[in-house]
């Protein structure tokens, strides 16, 4: 069978040897005649998947030891309320960023549990950069100053991020976590749903400093409070068994590429490929994001007609390309080119993308 050039934003692809090892495990993990499905969560294997998965995750982003790593369902949807509800104290209030729809729809959220207002925003200008540091003060009596470090529909990315803060740093990093190092440190809490980077949809990592527990109120419902999860490694409940496992196989194949560092070194590669096809085309194709404010994951461009987006998206669906139609907020085209997707297939996309332009 010959396989999808797959740009969707989300969820997307997953690495070809991770779904064949999957593939070869699927009736037998590890002796066990069963597949990670059909066990126990309370089992001695998937103990062990979901050690290990924690054990690579914090290798990978090299996660210092005050922090929790959680596995939570949800969605980073979830989190926007979860977040809030554990993180944001009476009195005081908490500070959201604006740079997407998603982190519309975090502040809209927290207004439901608490106080909660814009810190800085760049929605006048359909959300084409992100808000210089400068413009970024949270006050003292901030209970938290909240990010969303990559914004999926419109393009852009931080690729610098406010430090020295007096105030936690809460970065939603659903569709860029993993994609280059980062240094845990400068934030108090990080969660991402995994249907980007890190596996498929169903899991959600959340990272959140142990100092940061002790905000939780003994009054928030059992699921939603962060330490109930931390203090049964995230076994409280039945989790999702299977995503927990492909996440652990995502990781070990990050691993094996060299980690983060490499990632990095690969996805911008790729995303030069596309954004240098854009600004080599005099115009004919049009890149929604400032060059400086430019995601590594999310290419987001338009074309000078509805007609001749009509035939690009057109063309490149039968040329066996999906996920290429760009988000009604914006229009045009979106490729969205994850760890997962081989610099082979963006290789292609560009080739596309210049014949068209030619023709």
């Amino acid at each position: 069978m010959e396989r999808a050039f797959n740009f969707n934003a989300g969820p997307t692809a997953l690495p070809e040897a991770v779904l064949k090892k999957a593939e070869k495990e699927w009736m037998n993990y590890n002796g066990t005649g069963m597949n990670v499905m059909e066990m126990s969560h309370r089992s001695k294997p998937f103990e062990e998947i979901n050690n290990q998965a924690n054990s690579l995750l914090r290798k990978l982003l090299n996660i210092p030891d005050d922090y929790e790593v959680l596995f939570l369902q949800g969605g980073a949807s979830l989190q926007f309320t979860m977040v809030p509800m554990n993180l944001l104290e009476e009195g005081k209030t908490g500070q959201y960023v604006l740079t997407g729809a998603w982190s519309e729809k975090a502040l809209k959220e927290a207004k439901k549990i608490g106080h909660a207002e814009v810190a800085a925003s760049t929605k006048d200008g359909n959300y084409k950069a992100i808000p210089s540091l400068d413009s970024i003060q949270p006050s003292k009596d901030s209970a938290y100053l909240h990010i969303t470090t990559n914004n999926t529909i419109f393009g852009t990315q931080w690729h610098s991020t406010p430090e020295n803060l007096e105030v936690p740093l809460v970065a939603d990093m659903s569709s860029d976590i993993l994609c280059r190092p980062i240094d845990v440190s400068k934030f108090g809490l990080i969660y991402a749903g995994a249907q980007k980077n890190l596996g498929p949809s169903g899991i959600t990592v959340v990272i959140v400093k142990k100092d940061l527990l002790e905000r939780s109120k003994d009054s928030l419902p059992t699921m939603l409070d962060y330490r109930t999860h931390a203090n049964n490694n995230s076994l409280y409940n039945t989790p999702p068994t299977l995503a927990i496992y492909l996440l652990k196989l995502v990781l070990e194949w990050a691993d094996s590429l060299g980690g983060a560092a490499a990632l990095e070194k690969m996805n911008r590669e790729k995303a030069a490929l596309i954004y240098n096809e854009i600004d080599e085309s005099g115009g004919f194709y049009n890149g929604h994001a400032e060059k400086d404010s430019r995601s590594l994951m999310n290419v987001t461009f338009t074309l000078n007609s509805q007609e001749a987006t009509d035939a690009f998206l057109a063309e490149a669906k039968e040329r066996g390309f999906t996920g290429l139609n760009g988000h009604r907020s914006v229009g045009g085209c979106r490729a969205s080119i994850y760890n997962a997707v081989p610099i082979e297939h963006v290789e292609k996309l560009v080739q596309f993308m210049k014949e068209f332009r030619t023709r």
